[in-house]
This record gives structure tokens, C-alpha cells and sequence, in this order.
């Protein structure tokens, strides 16, 4: 956790205004996230930070690849991704209600740590059945691991033979 403290932004000594913040996403930085369905990725970063009197608005822009394993034949590959989100956080002592996609900022609050931000955003952005091909393209796959699982695949006359006769009765009502 200690390598996420590089993706704080300290916030109370900018000027109101814009500015920009630039990050490089590598294999380190999903290593402190135990659970991650990224392991590996290399993606450019770059956090707009508009700081207003009662507010900061978060503008993020994540481009590059991550490494996925392919559903169907189990090869890695990469993925490209171009992510665009917004965050709001606003400066208030009260609790912020949950429906509210909004971060509370307390006074005692100097930083925002991003990283978690960053997280969600790349985590959400993968598919959620990944195949090595692109959709409408001949897709990539390992021929020889798709050939061996059309040859351990159950053919229909074994498939024929594990359905259970007391259930045939049931097909001829309708």
C-alpha cells in the first residue's frame, strides 16, 4: 500500500484552476490490490483535477493494454482499453448520501488519493467474456487448445446416452 501514495494529489496548496496530473499504470501498481482481475497491464494515465471553491471535479483518461486470458483457449492477450470517467468530490463536513456518486472532503482533508479511483475504473473496463479474437474478425485462439477441447467435448450420442428415462414422459407434454 505504501506504493500507492504516489497517486495522492495534495490539493490545498493548488491555485483554483485546472491542472493536470500524469501517471503510469504497470504489474506494481495491481500487486497491492489482492483480488485485482488485472495483473499485468501498461497504461498512460492523466488526471484533469479542476479545483473549484466547494468542490474538485476529476477528470480521468486511461489508455494502454492490460493482459487478459482469453475465455475460450486460455492464451493471454492483450486488451486495449480507453477509459473516460468523471469524479466530483466535494468539500463538506456532512456525510454525502450513498445514491450520490459524489467523495466527501472533510476540512481536515489536505489529499485525494486517486489509486482507488484508477482501480475501478480499469477493473470495470474488462469484458466480461474476454476472447483473444475482435468481434466480427477471425479471432485469434490457440487452433491446438480449441482442437483438443472439440475432442473432449461431449459428442450428442453420449449426451443422448446421460438423460435419464424417467424425464422422456415429461418431453410429450405440452
Amino acid at each position: 500500500m505504501k506504493s500507492l501514495r504516489t497517486y495522492a494529489i495534495p490539493f490545498t496548496g493548488l491555485k483554483l484552476g485546472k491542472h493536470e496530473f500524469d501517471y503510469v499504470i504497470t504489474d506494481a501498481f495491481f500487486d497491492d490490490f489482492e483480488y485485482s482481475l488485472v495483473k499485468k497491464a501498461n497504461l498512460q494515465c492523466k488526471v484533469d483535477l479542476e479545483k473549484q471553491e466547494t468542490m474538485l471535479i476529476l477528470n480521468f483518461s486511461i489508455k494502454g493494454d492490460i493482459q487478459l486470458t482469453c475465455d475460450k483457449c486460455l492464451a493471454g492477450y492483450p486488451q486495449q482499453v480507453d477509459i473516460h470517467e468523471q469524479q466530483i468530490a466535494k468539500f463538506s463536513d456532512e456525510p454525502v448520501d450513498e445514491d450520490e456518486e459524489v467523495i466527501a472532503l472533510g476540512k481536515n482533508d489536505h489529499e485525494i488519493n486517486v489509486a482507488g479511483l484508477m482501480y475501478e475504473y480499469i477493473n470495470v473496463a474488462v469484458p466480461f467474456i474476454a476472447t483473444c479474437g475482435k468481434p466480427g474478425a477471425t479471432p485469434y485462439c490457440d487452433k491446438d487448445m480449441l482442437n483438443r477441447l472439440t475432442e473432449l467435448s461431449a459428442s450428442d450420442e453420449q449426451t443422448e446416452q446421460l438423460n435419464d428415462p424417467r424425464w422422456d414422459a415429461l418431453k410429450n407434454i405440452k
